[in-house]
C-alpha cells in the first residue's frame, strides 16, 4: 500500500473559499484501502510556507505529494521551492504525467511544470491541483513505489 504524506498549496482551500477537493479523493481511496496518508497540510502560495510543509512532510514520509503551484502563473511556486530543496531531480515523473494527462486534457497538459525531487532522502513528487492531475499522480506513484523506497533507502542498488 503506497503510504504518503500530501500538501495541498492553494490559496483559496487555505483561505476557505474553496472546497478541499483533494483531500476528499484521498478520503475515498483511503477507504478503498490503496494508499494511506500519513500527513497533511495546507499551506498558501507562499514560498516560505511551502518549504516549511515540504520539510515537515519529508521528515514523516519517504513519498510526498504537492498538489498545486506548477502552472505558468507568477503564483505558481511550488515546483521552484521544491527544486530549491532538492538535492536531485527526476524529470520522468513530470515527463510521464504530462503524457497520461495529455490523453485526458489534450495539449493542454504542456502547460504542467509537473516534476520530482529527491529532498532529505524523500521523493518530492509537484503536480497540478486538479482532481484529474492528482488521481495521474497517484497513478504513477503506485505503480513505483515500491522500488522507489527501496532505491532511496539503498536496498534497491543493482536492480533495474
Amino acid at each position: 500500500m503506497l503510504e504518503l504524506a500530501v500538501v495541498v498549496t492553494s490559496d483559496k482551500v487555505y483561505r476557505g473559499e474553496k472546497p478541499d477537493k483533494v483531500r476528499r479523493l484521498l478520503s475515498e481511496l483511503e477507504a478503498q484501502g490503496r494508499l494511506q496518508v500519513i500527513y497533511y497540510a495546507v499551506a498558501p502560495n507562499d514560498p516560505g510556507e511551502i518549504r516549511r510543509r515540504i520539510l515537515e512532510a519529508t521528515s514523516v514520509s519517504k513519498i510526498v505529494l504537492v498538489t498545486g503551484g506548477t502552472g505558468v502563473s507568477p503564483r505558481d511556486v511550488s515546483v521552484d521551492v521544491a527544486r530549491q530543496l532538492a538535492s536531485r531531480e527526476l524529470p520522468g515523473f513530470g515527463e510521464a504525467h504530462r503524457r497520461l494527462s495529455m490523453e485526458e486534457i489534450g495539449l493542454r497538459a504542456v502547460m504542467s511544470r509537473a516534476s520530482a525531487f529527491i529532498v532529505n532522502g524523500s521523493l518530492v513528487a509537484v503536480s497540478p491541483g486538479s482532481t484529474g492531475a492528482v488521481k495521474t499522480a497517484l497513478s504513477i506513484l503506485e505503480e513505483i513505489h515500491e522500488h522507489l523506497v527501496e532505491e532511496l533507502e539503498g536496498r534497491g542498488h543493482g536492480k533495474h
